[in-house]
């Protein structure tokens, strides 16, 4: 039993990488997989480099001034905010979910929690219990790491979510942390009783976490926009084309087997450099297959916004879009994460197609983007001597549009299209 029982335990570690490289390249844009595989280059003699700068250069020469942030004054997601929109994804009961966002708003630029649990308490008006349980949900959202108190319980974190995650590393990192420093992997061995491969194995997996995880959720402003596909309209019905450098092919180099005899050390180091191509290739058709189903599915919903335009947009939910492809909501998240299609109002982001709806007393929903750009218009053409009140402006989009929605929502919509009040629009235009 026991070989068995060792390749079957082989076999879910190789699953589990193969699971994480997919998950990890699944994130990334056309661009940054091409320098993914770029780097891994470098380290496998296997891989021919993938090589499409002249293609993206040619690209960004005939498309110069084609992005539009498809939004109003769309605002940069901070990290926080980041955070709080993958709330959804977890099993959280309502009157825990204001002591989460207490929680993550306490977090430093680092990721870490920054306020004495006590006090974290204190300041939601709950117990100590309470406040375990909201920092156990934290933690439970990406990238790994988040929302621990260390750098020991940081790496623990994202050694639990590889299922790498040896019993005695939480111990190692807490009191025994020059040992991995100093990458000391004979002490740690005798001290815990393993064999040296263990520990440096484990000393590898450390080194790859990342100490600072809020990093990852920094908000950074691409030096250019290279979509994925493009949406078009051909023969009466609309159509969708990925660029070539959304799925490189990745072209093995073989001349290291041809006519050389190789010793068992150098045979199994290839075996491992052809797995590993495996596994990428593998990632690869997962992220194309993801991101094909998900715009497909954006096309087919959002197929009056592309016939008639932004009043036309829809509601439309990560979680919608999960259950029709039949993965988990942080799947699509991540698919949609950095995403772009060249369409005919512009190059926009994926996630422009997902908005929020406002409910009509039919049951319907018009989406919150299509009301904001109905409020744009209304005061662009408003009467410059007598503005539009919050009050007018819903008593309109009744009348005009068959739009009902709460005044305090107006004034919301109306503050995030960075629109001042009736009063000081009519002061400003007043004083000019």
């Amino acid at each position: 039993m026991k070989p068995r029982l060792v390749q079957e335990q082989r076999l879910e570690w190789k699953m589990n990488q193969s699971l994480l490289q997919s998950l990890q390249v699944l994130q990334f844009s056309s661009v940054e997989l091409i320098d993914y595989i770029k780097e891994l280059s470098k380290e496998n003699p296997l891989i021919e480099e993938v090589d499409f700068d002249y293609d993206l250069s040619q690209y960004k020469a005939g498309h110069q001034g084609d992005f539009s942030v498809g939004e109003i004054n769309q605002a940069e997601e901070t990290m926080y905010d980041q955070l709080k929109g993958q709330l959804y994804t977890l099993d959280v009961r309502a009157e825990l979910l204001p002591i989460i966002e207490f929680g993550i708003d306490s977090l430093n630029e680092d990721g870490y929690l920054g306020i004495d649990m006590e006090i974290w308490a204190e300041n939601c008006g709950t117990t100590e219990e309470e406040v375990e349980e909201a920092l156990a949900k934290i933690q439970q959202l990406e990238p790994a790491g988040i929302g621990a108190r260390t750098l020991g319980e940081c790496i623990v974190l994202q050694l639990k979510q590889r299922e790498t995650h040896q019993p005695f590393a939480e111990e190692l990192l807490a009191d025994h942390l020059v040992w991995v420093a100093e990458e000391n992997k004979e002490a740690i061995a005798e001290h815990y009783g393993v064999r040296l491969e263990e520990a440096e194995k484990l000393l590898n997996e450390i080194k790859s976490c990342h100490p600072k995880p809020g990093h990852l959720l920094e908000t950074k402003q691409p030096e250019y926009i290279i979509p994925e596909a493009s949406i078009y309209k051909k023969d009466g019905s609309w159509k969708i084309s990925f660029f070539k450098w959304n799925s490189p092919d990745i072209e093995v180099n073989d001349r290291y087997m041809e006519g050389t005899e190789l010793d068992k050390e150098a045979a199994a180091y290839l075996k491992e450099k052809y797995r590993q191509i495996d596994w990428l290739k593998q990632a690869i058709s997962y992220r194309t297959n993801t991101l094909e189903q998900i715009i497909r599915i954006i096309v087919e919903r959002q197929y009056m916004y592309f016939e008639h335009g932004a009043y036309m947009l829809r509601p439309l939910t990560l979680r919608e879009i999960a259950e029709e492809i039949g993965v988990h909501i942080s799947t699509v998240s991540r698919a949609l994460n950095n995403k772009y299609v060249q369409t005919g109002q512009g190059v926009l982001p994926l996630k422009f197609f997902l908005q929020s709806g406002v409910r009509q007393p039919d049951g319907k929903q018009t989406s919150a983007f299509a009301v904001k750009k109905m409020i744009q218009e209304l005061i662009e053409h408003e009467d410059k001597t007598k503005p539009l009140s919050d009050e007018g402006i819903r008593q309109k989009l009744g009348g005009e549009f068959g739009i009902s929605i709460a005044r305090r929502t107006i004034m919301k919509y109306r503050k995030q299209l960075g629109i001042p009040s009736s009063v000081k629009r009519r002061e400003r235009r007043g004083n000019g």
